[in-house]
């Protein structure tokens, strides 16, 4: 079951959207692990600030990819490429979004994690 959430950027309301979709659509796009990625920006997260930005332009794409795609994961008719969809805004700060991105990414691993744990219960194993 996937989880949404709703942030909003540049003055306007984006719905982001997170289920067991997207580690394959992200490698499928990107040809990169999500799970890998969302750790390393994560960790650059924690070691900066957005007063002495030391996210290198190689993590702002990793953050803007997995934008994109759990945007489109939630709005068919948003831009089909990440550069189209940014496009769509002025600016926005990565350390105002990204914790919500991660957040939602953990709503919905700990999900999985949950119905898992009870269809074992219930199966009895």
């Amino acid at each position: 079951m996937a989880v949404t959430k709703t942030i909003e950027i540049d003055g306007r309301e984006v719905t982001f959207r997170a289920s067991a979709a997207i580690p394959r659509l992200y490698r499928n796009q990107f040809h990169r692990d999500i799970y890998r990625d969302l750790n390393d920006l994560q960790k650059g997260m924690e070691k900066s600030d957005e007063e002495s930005s030391s996210l290198d332009t190689f993590s702002l794409e990793l953050f803007e990819n997995i934008a994109w795609l759990m945007a489109k994961h939630a709005d068919n008719d948003a831009p089909d490429s990440p550069e189209k969809w940014l496009d769509d805004f002025s600016t926005f700060s990565i350390y105002e979004i990204l914790p919500q991105i991660i957040d939602l990414w953990g709503l919905n691993v700990q999900q999985q994690v949950d119905s898992k744990k009870n269809s074992i219960r219930q199966s009895g194993k």
